[in-house]
Parts: C-alpha cells; structure tokens; sequence
C-alpha cells in the first residue's frame, strides 16, 4: 500500500493555480490543516480569521455574495459545533458556494471529547441545500476539490490529513453520489466510508477466501444519498447490509442507509459498526477502533453474526495495522 504525506497541502496549490476566485480562510490552525503552503504562495488570497470560526463563517458567506469561492479549513469540530448558527442562516439559507474542510473527523484525533467530531455528519446532513461528502484515501482528497467545487450550494467535507493511504487507483476520482464499487456478492452487502474502508478492505479477501460473496461499497458522498448504485446494492444483499463508519450510529451513513431501506421497502437486518452513543476518551486511532468496535476484527464479527459461521480469522491473519507517529511533521493524529 502506497502511503502519501501530506495530500492536501501540496494539491491545493497547484489545483488553485488557475482559479483565482478560489480564497482559503483558515481559523488559526494553518499548519494544521495543511494551508500552509497555500498562504505562502498565494498570499493574496489567504485569510486568517483568528480564533473566531462564527465570524469566519459570516465572512466567507460575504465573499460568496461578491463571487469569491471561499475555502473554509478548521477542525471539524469548530465548523459545526461553535459556529451553527452562522452555518444555517448565513451560508444554507442563502445557498452559497462555501466549501467548508472540517479536518480530524470522529476518532482520528486522540483529543478527546472537546476535539473529536463524532456526530458532524448527523448535523450537517440536516441543513437544506447542504451537500456532505467524505473522503477515506488519498485519491479522495486529490479529487474531493473538484467534486466540491463543481456543487452549486454550500459542501462540508470530512477532511483527512497528514499520512495517508492510496487505497484506489489516482485515475479513479471520487465523484459525486456515486460510490466506488470495490467487491460484488449475494450474500451481505457492506457500505463503508472515510477510514473504515481501509479495514474493511483487510477483511474483505479474507472472507471471500472463505466462501462468503459480498458486496463492497465505498461511499463518500452522505447527501445526497440516492445513488443508484447504492440503492442497488441494497436490493440485492440476500442474507444481511451491514454499514461501517467513524461516525456516531445515530444519524450518520447507517442512519441514511435505514431511512433508504425504508423508503425503497427493503425488509433486511441491517448491523451498524459505527462510534457507539457515548462521547469517547482520548487514544491514539487504533486504540480506539479497537476499543470501540471499528476495525476490521469487528467487521468479522459481524459477519459471523449474520451468516451464523465462525470463519477462523485472527489479528495475525489480517494485514498489519499502520501505526501513525501521533507527534511527526506530517501531524497525522497530533493537535
């Protein structure tokens, strides 16, 4: 597996060449979401807003107005948390193109509570006209500037930073509302997102190895949620869907894939692997999805559940976890 440093930072620069109605903002964290290089070589288009995500927000909804197209990067937690308000009436009622990167989305920061974005997707996916996208590799992030771009209408995009995987091919762009189609089967479909597609995609082989036919989905876009592939890959899981995310379970990806089973009549068990309803403590990324059930050993378990099998999977069988450096200059998980 490829694994690249520091996507975003070197991509943006050289994506915003020729845009120059492109403008980043960043809320004191330039560094830290990677906007660094940007602020440095085209200053004229780099604002630091300070400490302030609510005035920020107001202030990328005025350049919007004066057809500027604002790139909003902070913690994801500072999007959506603090400045909601501003969000809804200042950039969602009005349908403005403000592109908002929320970065250290759900467990992939150890700061805890106060710093972890775990219920964001539920939030965001809440607001009119907001699109919701997520990215889980490096060809993601290349290509999630693009998809962003090309909505007409505010976007918030789960960010990922630091060191990162290429887990598809850099010609396989994400696109909007359609997920990537990594395995087809009858048995269990299984719809993954951001990180958690990275574990499934240990996992995966394995049981196929095993007799198990499986469908496996990457899905990047969570509104809107009304891909056709999606919605066919539901239809025909024979025995069990099972959803995998770094998300809370309430309102994320297994919360849309219910209310689409709902709407489409599909009559099927459906098993969620996804943050419980609790706020978390802080650990290092693979602590934690062990700890709270998000990694690939979890995924097996599941699998054993719906197909009433035990498929003789240990830890030594899987491909060996990637051990991120918390304090390296790529920042990985650090603050």
């Amino acid at each position: 597996m490829e694994i690249l440093s520091k996507v975003h930072w070197k991509n943006l620069v050289s994506w915003a060449q020729d845009k120059p109605e492109v403008v980043v903002l960043s809320a004191d964290l330039t560094s830290s979401v990677e906007v660094d290089n940007f602020r440095d070589t085209y200053p004229d288009r780099f604002f630091s807003l300070g400490i302030a995500e609510q005035n920020m927000m107001s202030f990328a909804a005025g350049m919007a107005r004066e057809g500027l197209r604002p790139f909003i990067h902070t913690f994801a937690v500072f999007i959506y948390r603090r400045a909601y308000d501003q969000i809804s009436m200042s950039i969602a009622y009005s349908n403005l193109p403000v592109r908002m990167f929320g970065f250290l989305p759900g467990i992939t920061t150890p700061g805890g509570a106060s710093h972890q974005a775990i219920e964001d997707i539920s939030i965001m996916r809440s607001l009119p006209n907001m699109t919701v996208l997520e990215t889980g590799d490096a060809t993601d992030v290349e290509s999630v500037l693009d998809v962003a771009d090309g909505v007409d209408g505010p976007v918030y995009i789960r960010m990922l930073r630091g060191e990162i995987p290429r887990l598809f091919n850099s010609s396989d762009r994400m696109r909007l509302n359609s997920a990537r189609v990594l395995a087809r089967g009858r048995d269990i479909t299984l719809l993954s997102s951001g990180i958690c597609t990275e574990e499934a995609m240990r996992v995966t082989p394995l049981l196929q190895e095993r007799g198990v036919s499986l469908t496996h989905l990457h899905v990047t876009t969570l509104k809107p949620f009304t891909d056709p592939e999606v919605r066919s890959a539901l239809e025909s899981a024979g025995k069990g869907i099972i959803t995998m995310e770094n998300h809370s379970s309430i309102g994320g990806l297994g919360s849309a894939t219910a209310e689409l089973m709902a709407e489409m009549g599909i009559g099927k068990k459906l098993t969620k692997i996804a943050i419980p309803d609790l706020f978390l403590h802080g650990a290092s990324r693979p602590y934690l999805m062990k700890e709270y059930g998000l990694d690939a050993m979890s995924l097996v378990k599941k699998v054993e559940s719906i197909l009433g099998e035990t498929f003789d999977i240990s830890e030594q069988d899987l491909q060996a976890v990637r051990i991120q450096a918390v304090h390296s200059l790529a920042k990985a998980e650090a603050l």
